[in-house]
């Protein structure tokens, strides 16, 4: 190998995600993610006006919007806060970010469904003692006619 021809040399790990970091997105790229922010925000507007997101998801869902249309803004931020963590692409920071709301997301719903099945074994267990004394009452209510 030629020392004096740079196509030879091999790039340094750190090199490398340096030059990961440094590579600007196009003006393409950065032009979807805000469109696509900026839909994600009329939609979570619409489904709640129409009745179809309840009003207590949506500063949930408002500030994920909010924030996709900041970072697809102000990229360089997300850059920072990828060399911060030490990550290689800003790409992997996001799904990275996106996984863990999504696995919030689904801890939620599962806090939200054994609730709901307490709730809903407590009902159980109480229509059954109220039924149980309702046929004592009319079995009581037969004996005295």
């Amino acid at each position: 190998m030629n020392e004096a021809d740079p196509s030879s040399q091999a790039l340094s790990p750190e090199a490398l995600r340096e030059l990961f970091l440094a590579t600007a997105e196009g003006d393409s790229a950065r032009t979807l993610a805000v469109g696509g922010s900026v839909i994600l925000v009329a939609v979570v507007l619409w489904l709640v006006r129409t009745g179809r997101l309840r009003e207590e998801y949506t500063p949930i869902w408002m500030g994920v919007a909010v924030t996709l249309v900041v970072v697809s803004l102000r990229m360089e931020w997300l850059h920072a806060f990828t060399r911060a963590i030490g990550a290689w692409t800003s790409s992997s920071v996001i799904f990275f970010l996106g996984e863990i709301f999504l696995v919030t997301i689904c801890l939620n719903y599962a806090v939200r469904l054994s609730k709901a099945g307490t709730q809903l074994k407590n009902l159980a267990q109480e229509v059954a003692i109220l039924r149980s004394r309702v046929e004592e009452l009319e079995e009581l209510e037969a004996e005295v006619s």
